[in-house]
């Protein structure tokens, strides 16, 4: 299988869903002319034109507006937030319109709208353009959530995502878009609602997403030079969540410890340790712990940057802590 970045992945799924049906759209802030903040839509604009692919003002409530009545009417747009902070401009038409128009027609209208956004820390870029905000969205019925961490899902699970009928936030990683991976030839699509075991193991299960995927494999190498044996599951998304996978790897490991990027309180995470608890808590040996970002705006100073992002270091302790 050829090699790409995350990057190189996101652009060829676009590339050859606007090419596989010509309802797909693109628009979004420098989208065209300047081929997206972090280039995902390069050569986007020469291939399809000025009608496909759209530079639109700063107004994400404007747009995001349009794309939901783009969406109502038969098309299928992409729309790109510059970052995930904006969304929280656009929230009333994401919440609002796109989430539940679907349920209050009765299901006569579908919203096929697929949001791209890049998020997470790690690159300076202060408190307005460095936050997770999965669990946001994750508390959102109506709205799928996901989110890839390596360029074949990236890939696979973009093409999913304009082919729902379904809204779609589609949350990318900023430290993620270089990343190196095989990426398989040829149309292939990654189910949404499906978690992978991106490491397999005996002792202690990491559930994660995003980043946090390489945090944890990390985590897993220190680990195993002690001889402990740590599986890790990438849920690749949070809405639909796939608690079946979780659920088997927690029940194989007896042991278990969620690791995101977002804020402790209120992160998804502990909507996994409530849902293991209730579903199998005779199969734990030690109560579930967590790990997550510091309860506080992102810090720009680069050194209270890394302080606030959970780490390799941190995860391990919190394995040993459960052993």
């Amino acid at each position: 299988m050829p090699e790409m970045t995350c990057r190189e992945a996101l652009n060829q799924a676009l590339r050859e869903e606007m090419a596989r049906d010509e309802s797909v759209f693109i628009l979004g802030e420098d989208v065209g002319l300047y081929e997206g903040s972090f280039k995902v839509t390069k050569g986007l604009l020469a291939k399809f034109g000025e009608r496909r692919v759209l530079d639109t003002p700063i107004a994400e409530a404007g747009f995001v507006g349009l794309a939901v009545g783009a969406a109502m009417t038969g098309l299928r747009p992409v729309a790109e937030l510059m970052t995930i902070n904006f969304a929280v401009v656009a929230l009333d038409q994401i919440m609002n319109n796109a989430a539940v128009i679907p349920y209050m027609f009765g299901g006569q209208v579908k919203v096929p709208l697929t949001i791209r956004t890049p998020g997470g820390a790690g690159h300076q870029l202060g408190a307005q353009h460095s936050h997770s905000l999965e669990p946001l969205f994750m508390h959102c019925p109506g709205l799928r959530v996901v989110v890839p961490s390596v360029p074949a899902d990236a890939k696979g699970l973009l093409k999913s995502a304009i082919r729902s009928d379904d809204p779609v936030m589609f949350i990318e990683h900023e430290g993620l878009y270089a990343v190196k991976g095989e990426v398989p030839e040829g149309d292939y699509t990654v189910p949404l609602g499906v978690a992978e075991v991106k490491r397999s193991g005996t002792d202690v299960t990491l559930v994660t997403l995003s980043r946090m995927v390489y945090v944890c494999l990390e985590a897993a190498e220190r680990l195993a030079r002690e001889g402990v044996e740590a599986e890790v599951v990438d849920l690749r998304g949070l809405n639909p969540l796939d608690m079946a996978t979780v659920l088997d790897s927690v029940r194989k490991t007896r042991r278990a410890v969620t690791v995101e990027e977002s804020w402790l309180t209120g992160g998804w995470g502990g909507e996994i340790v409530a849902r293991v608890v209730e579903e199998a808590f005779d199969d734990l040996d030690a109560p579930m712990l967590r790990v997550g970002g510091a309860d506080v705006p992102m810090p720009y100073a680069k050194h209270l940057e890394q302080a606030a992002i959970p780490d390799a270091a941190q995860v391990v302790a919190r394995v040993r802590e459960i052993l």
